[in-house]
């Protein structure tokens, strides 16, 4: 532990409020420089930042900003980096770092927060219908008819807390599951006032200040984006921003320049990527929102897609609103001027609201949901948000990243090839024994070689052998050599010491001089020809989605080995033995999960940040058609026009960036009008997640990728989503069912009470009498979301169409008002119940004819088929219409019925409703089948 005198940085008054945020904050760079520290600083600052957009791309002012300062840093040297932040090598006093955090705040990328749980009960009871039920059910109270009132209550207090319930139940789950963003940090900080000394501390991640200087070892997450101060053989993951699976080496003794790319900087750690190997410390220069990682989320929540069907379901509203205006004003007035009972007019005219309206609808919509997702939860998903079921059953495109979908995310090894690209054992065998005597650091790479060696057989014995020595990797030779020595076979007292070196192979083959012949196994010279051609033949094995390593070795004679430090002499002359190739594999499901997607009608893209060789060899295997592919940085290069259509026939996108996922699924969303869904566990894949119609993440994911998800998975396999679209599809058709069925007889139903009013001058229906039929036809609905779908309705995506309903009803609607009509007539005619002597009669019939038509229509709807000869309803849905049916007749004979004003019917009505609904049927099907030869399609 050292002590240092205080520094003038935390005792001068002149420095009241230390100017430490990056250029994101304009007045910092526009203060006079005098003002603002070293003039060397900010000439050299303003110079980069006045110059154009720096690496590549379409940016806002805000991430030309942020951009212009990573570079400033990466091109500055240490001293004019700590200038810069206002910070010191002993780092930040605690008093500075707390004044700091205030400043700031915390440190997270994006502040987002879970929904309270009254978000989602007002989410839940804001339904256009349900609205409509409580102002009708008010009504009714102000006209003294309280059960009516509390009838529709009550169906909204169901349907509300049915929602309420699944959404909250939903997101708490997914709250569980969100490990957002609290891991400590290792931070260097300086106390005392006097005499300072440098403390290690340890505080959580979120409490991290620009200037503070961190300590990092393998499994640390970096806390902010971070310039390096020092670094030992320092491997870093920055998967979670790009996507690509292979790891980074970075080192702090660079200065970068401005053509490197932003991510390739390796002076360079960003916020939210983590060490693989290696340890090292870095000075924090952005945190929270001035982050690398906090450009991702600018356009978060700004350009989320419309919902059709629930724009669909409110526009259907606002139609049954007009129209229940005006067919009640016309009821009410017709009726007050026989009956001259304003009171009695009001009510009934209210009962006639209350029967247009499809009162079940928020309940019926929101039960499928629940049971879709109740299904899925079975199948291991939890489902944030319940209207997410229903667009899975829309979705027609789903993007998908490779690595951890498609593939294992794990590297198997491949092939042992010598220097003509042919199997040679003795490569794998020299390769088997580095990995095996590695000691300072384990890659996947070593694992996978450990790997093929035991599972295959290979007999290399490797307790023969005796390591000496490990010259370790590092980030400058990008290679790993080991010293071992053996006994010869012919002479026990003699050994052979070999060094063995792998790595990167142009690393490799930098300090070999000879190379080993296929034929004869002598050696011969590695002249520049052999060079060109084995490093072409790797650039042939690169391009089909393999990654290559080299294997070289050498002699060292039996003298004694002894290496000094900084000995660079050690590996030089080299025999160059071969190749070892790896790959990433597909899973065994993806295959056959892609082609059931396919017979779905789901088409797959794949949306990566990985090469395009690698994706093209893994989409071949899986069977997704690798003819139109494309890269990141050629869609940059495209106008506007060009890029929708690229990515409209591109299946394999490749390279991309989180803002280039983001503008492939808007174009797809809006240019190609197709309902998107986005799989994806990243970071850099939240722009897209929270921008797709359904966002997909796992459990394993990101904790900012699960936050704005619609679904997450528990096991990441894409059969999961197979049962998740034909969930979405049943709960879409049983749906749409129900709104069709519901509408069609709604209106017919009120359609016919207005003729009847007009020609009877009076009430066909007490109000009464119309709320209980009303009441017992929407019980009935009920059991429509456990009905089932016909296996063509679910092999295609389905979506709500706007002029699909409207024309529905017109074909439709009056084939109810039709055979309504000829039961008035009927009553007219031959039972001459056209005076009010007969009331009670008509009241009756009517309410039975028409309590039997709404309850049977479900069943001529549901199906393109012939309803109870080619297509049964499930059982639920029959034993509804049975018991409806039958609850509805039966009450015309008991003691109720006498109190509702019914009384008997005479058997020949019965009979004359069997014949009557056998022409309905007919009548109906007849309209069916015309209306489908000309739409192609029913529901």
């Amino acid at each position: 532990m050292r002590t240092f005198k205080i520094p003038t940085i935390f005792t001068s008054k002149s420095h009241p409020r230390l100017p430490y945020q990056n250029p994101i904050r304009q007045n910092l760079v526009d203060k006079p420089e005098s003002q603002n520290g070293s003039n060397r600083v900010f000439r050299f600052l303003r110079g980069l930042m006045s110059g154009g957009k720096i690496d590549g791309g379409s940016r806002t002012e805000a991430e030309e900003k942020l951009y212009s300062w990573l570079y400033a840093l990466a091109q500055s040297d240490k001293d004019l980096v700590f200038e810069y932040v206002r910070s010191t090598e002993r780092g930040l006093s605690f008093t500075e770092a707390e004044r700091r955090l205030k400043e700031n705040g915390p440190n997270v990328p994006v502040d987002f927060s879970f929904p309270s749980w009254w978000h989602f009960l007002w989410s839940a009871f804001f339904h256009p219908f349900n609205i409509i039920l409580i102002v009708l059910s008010v009504i009714s109270y102000i006209t003294s008819d309280s059960p009516n009132g509390c009838i529709m209550l009550v169906l909204v207090l169901i349907s509300v807390c049915l929602r309420f319930y699944q959404e909250y139940g939903s997101s708490k789950a997914a709250m569980e599951l969100s490990e957002f963003v609290r891991c400590p940090v290792k931070v260097q900080r300086c106390a005392g006032r006097v005499v300072q000394t440098e403390l290690v501390v340890q505080i959580d991640q979120r409490d991290i200040v620009p200037g503070d200087i961190i300590i990092f070892e393998p499994g640390d997450l970096f806390p902010g984006d971070v310039r390096l101060l020092s670094s030992k053989h320092l491997v870093v993951s920055q998967a979670s921003l790009t996507g690509e699976s292979w790891t980074t080496e970075k080192t702090a003794d660079i200065r970068e320049n401005q053509s490197t790319p932003l991510l390739d900087l390796r002076n360079i750690c960003f916020m939210g990527t983590n060490v693989v190997s290696g340890s090292g410390s870095g000075l924090v220069v952005s945190t929270g929102s001035k982050t690398y990682m906090s450009t991702m989320f600018s356009n978060i929540g700004k350009k989320k897609p419309p919902n059709e069907f629930e724009d669909g379901v409110r526009r259907i509203s606002y139609v049954l609103v007009a129209v229940m205006l005006v067919v009640v004003t016309i009821i009410v007035i017709t009726d007050y001027s026989t009956s001259l009972d304003l009171s009695e007019s009001i009510l009934f005219g209210v009962s006639v609201a209350s029967a247009l309206t499809p009162q079940m609808l928020p309940l019926v919509v929101n039960t499928s949901l629940a049971k879709g997702a109740l299904a899925m939860a079975r199948d291991r998903c939890i489902i944030k948000s319940l209207s997410a079921i229903r667009n899975m059953g829309s979705m027609d495109i789903l993007c998908i990243d490779k690595t951890g979908t498609l593939t294992m995310n794990r590297a198997i090894m491949v092939n042992y090839l010598d220097s003509w690209g042919l199997d040679k054992e003795k490569v794998l065998q020299f390769a088997f024994l580095n990995s095996y005597f590695k000691t300072d650091q384990k890659y996947p790479l070593d694992d996978a070689i450990l790997a093929h060696v035991y599972t295959n057989g290979f007999r290399f014995q490797p307790s023969k052998w005796k390591k000496l020595d490990e010259i370790p990797f590092d980030f400058i030779r990008r290679r790993v050599s080991i010293i071992m020595e053996r006994e010869e076979d012919t002479d026990p007292h003699s050994f052979v010491r070999v060094m063995v070196t792998k790595g990167a192979l142009e690393e490799v083959m930098k300090v070999c001089s000879c190379m080993e012949n296929v034929d004869s196994g002598t050696i011969s010279p590695l002249s520049p020809e052999q060079y060109q051609r084995i490093i072409n033949m790797t650039e042939e094995i690169s391009n089909e989605g393999l990654r290559v390593i080299g294997v070289a070795t050498k002699k060292l004679g039996k003298i004694r080995y002894e290496r000094k430090d900084n000995d660079d002499t050690s590996e030089s002359d080299m025999v160059f033995l071969g190749l070892i190739t790896f790959f990433d594999p597909p899973k065994d499901s993806a295959k056959q999960a892609l082609w059931r997607l396919a017979e779905k009608g789901v088409k797959a893209k794949v949306l990566t940040g990985d090469s395009l060789s690698l994706s093209i060899r893994v989409c071949k295997e899986v069977g997704i058609r690798t003819t139109h592919v494309v890269t990141g940085p050629e869609l940059e290069l495209l106008d506007q026009d060009a890029f929708h259509e690229t990515v409209k026939t591109a299946t394999v996108l490749a390279r991309l960036t989180p803002t280039q996922k983001l503008r492939v699924v808007q174009s797809l969303q809006t240019i190609g009008n197709h309902i998107v869904g986005f799989l994806g566990d990243g970071v850099n894949d939240s722009l897209a997640l929270d921008a797709a119609h359904v966002g997909i993440s796992v459990d394993s994911g990101a904790s900012v990728a699960k936050d704005f998800a619609d679904i997450i998975l528990l096991e990441k396999d894409l059969n999961v989503l197979i049962a998740g679209v034909e969930h979405g599809r049943l709960t879409f058709g049983n749906t749409m069912k129900y709104i069709k069925m519901s509408v069609i007889a709604n209106l017919g139903s009120v359609l016919s009470i207005l003729i009847a009013t007009l020609v009877l001058k009076y009430e066909p229906l007490t109000a009464r009498q119309l709320l209980t039929q009303n009441f017992l036809y929407s019980v009935g609905q009920i059991a429509i979301p456990w009905d089932k779908m016909e296996d063509d309705y679910v092999k295609v995506p389905q979506r709500w169409s706007k002029k699909g309903l409207p024309t529905f009803i017109l074909w439709n609607g009056p084939v109810c008002t039709l055979f309504d009509v000829t039961t008035l007539l009927f009553l007219w005619f031959y039972y001459k119940a056209d005076n009010l002597e007969d009331l009670v009669f008509f009241h009756t019939a009517w309410f039975i004819e028409g309590l039997l038509m709404q309850t049977l229509i479900i069943h001529l709807i549901r199906t393109e088929k012939i309803p109870f000869i080619q297509e049964f309803a499930s059982w639920p849905v029959l034993c509804s219409t049975v018991l409806v049916s039958a609850i509805g007749i039966a009450i015309t004979f008991t003691p109720i019925g006498k109190v509702m004003g019914f009384i008997r019917l005479p058997v020949s009505y019965f009979g004359f409703l069997v014949v009557l609904f056998i022409g309905y049927f007919v009548v109906g099907q007849v309209v069916k089948r015309l209306y489908i030869l000309v739409y192609k399609t029913w529901l």
